[in-house]
């Protein structure tokens, strides 16, 4: 029997695991990780993330051929192929701070690995890493080998959190690197077998290592332009009086371009984009390429606009001053069907809105008060750390407010910024939210949900991102 471990048991981790051991019965699949509490939380009812369809997964294998525990040098030393899926954060100092990966957990994994195997492993890296991550740690397992053979491989996830189950039961394509050397395509073929039980061979794609580490920086990037450009666009149609969500049809149908990734927004968010393109970066800059740096840098800044021209336009509005003003915002995740916060743009909205002193009431239906708390007080790439090198009690913003309702949330207040596309946002009932509300009363629409025109029947003064402006807004500045 193969036995299969998985260092990690986060969000690539769990699920990635639970859907292999789900369509591999013959393997035995074991996810360790040091954080007990994450390991009980994935052994009991309520698992620790929330993804649509990963409860009925675990729930088949567990304790069947799918097991979540905390004594990892003994799985790590029993498997066979070891997969990686460990943080690996954006560093916060010393070398290439800000931009660079930071490798501490990925390196600790290697040498416990090397110390407790006593037999030769498949390593799998999962985590995004930045290319020649693989050299480094084929170097710290053959100089700490004792005789073992190590093959490395690289099999980077393309999930999309909201839908990672679905992604893992039908891929858009499975892909391998591994060296060019006989035992190297060996090791890339033990592991196409495994996902070969269920994802078709021509779907398998086979590469070198390096190639396929980059590939996984550069689909980010590729996504995450995509999103930039027609937020960039917007910022065009609102000065000009086009509408961007016209545009943006014309443009993706197409069929070079295609649909996908052309919402105007208030930023992306989400825990790869921003972190792989400043990877790419630095990589770019490390290997004297200055102009491909600067390049992939834009897609970033464009994002930082849209969130501070959100911002600019909600405070502008409101007669150039939200201090003491009840603001609702809805949405905190950063996109629907996740309860995931990481580098979503609602921090930042918050921000500034909390920087000019407003007070904020903010309703999810995923996010916890104690997360958005933690979110709002958090350095800016402290959230990819492990909790216990996390501030442990962050200081309460005492501006804000976390309700269970949305209309709890807009009750007295001045504004709303819809921040988060939740399918629910749609079908409120603005009549009542309006009566509930200060006059003149304000929608600041972040993800383009609501009909403009059927708000501004009930009274609403609305401001979309990217469609023409509301007559209140048109002699204001866009960006201060």
């Amino acid at each position: 029997m193969v036995k299969i471990c998985c260092i990690g048991a986060g969000y690539v981790g769990g699920p990635t695991m639970a859907v292999i051991a789900l369509k591999c019965p013959d393997i035995e699949v074991v996810v360790v990780d040091i954080a007990k509490p994450r390991i009980d939380a994935w052994n009991s009812e309520q698992l620790p993330i929330y993804e649509p369809g990963l409860d009925e997964v675990v729930k088949e294998c567990r304790g069947r051929n799918l097991f979540f525990s905390t004594d990892v040098e003994k799985h790590v030393a029993e498997a066979d192929i070891i997969f990686v899926s460990v943080n690996t954060p954006t560093k916060t100092r010393g070398l290439g701070a800000g931009k660079a990966a930071d490798l501490t957990y990925w390196e600790s994994a290697a040498r416990m690995i090397a110390d407790v195997s006593k037999s030769d492993k498949i390593v799998v890296e999962k985590s995004t890493v930045p290319v020649k991550t693989a050299e480094a740690i084929e170097k710290i397992l053959t100089h700490n080998s004792k005789g073992i053979n190590y093959q490395i491989l690289s099999n980077p996830e393309f999930l999309a959190e909201g839908t990672a189950i679905e992604d893992l039961f039908k891929p858009d394509r499975v892909l391998i690197g591994g060296r060019e050397t006989p035992e190297g395509r060996k090791a890339v073929q033990a592991l196409k077998s495994v996902y070969a039980h269920w994802v078709p061979e021509d779907r398998i794609i086979t590469t070198n290592l390096w190639s396929a580490e980059l590939s996984k920086l550069a689909a980010n990037a590729f996504l995450a332009q995509r999103i930039s450009s027609v937020n960039a666009i917007s910022a065009l149609c609102e000065a000009t009086g086009a509408n961007v969500s016209e545009v943006a049809y014309a443009v993706g149908k197409d069929s070079r371009i295609g649909p996908k990734f052309l919402n105007a927004s208030v930023g992306f968010g989400g825990s790869c984009f921003q972190k792989d393109i400043l990877n790419l970066v630095y990589i770019c800059e490390c290997n004297g390429l200055p102009e491909v740096a600067n390049y992939w840098k834009q897609v970033i800044k464009i994002n930082d606009y849209q969130k501070s021209r959100f911002v600019n336009r909600v405070v502008s509005s409101m007669f150039n001053t939200v201090s003491g003003k009840k603001i609702a915002v809805l949405g905190f995740a950063f996109k629907k069907d996740t309860g995931d916060t990481r580098e979503t743009p609602a921090i930042d909205v918050c921000h500034g809105l909390l920087g000019d002193k407003a007070q904020i009431s903010i309703y999810d239906p995923q996010v916890t008060e104690d997360q958005i708390q933690r979110d709002l007080a958090m350095g800016k790439f402290d959230w990819d750390h492990p909790a216990h090198l996390q501030p442990t009690s962050p200081t309460a913003f005492k501006q804000v407010s976390v309700v269970w309702d949305a209309y709890e949330a807009t009750k007295n207040a001045h504004g709303l910024c819809i921040l988060t596309e939740w399918d629910e946002f749609k079908t409120l009932d603005y009549q009542k939210i309006y009566d509930n509300m200060q006059k003149p009363a304000f929608v600041f629409d972040g993800r383009n949900v609501v009909d403009p025109e059927k708000l501004r029947e009930i009274g609403f003064i609305v401001y979309s991102i990217g469609k023409p402006l509301d007559a209140w807004l048109k002699d204001m500045p866009a960006v201060v």
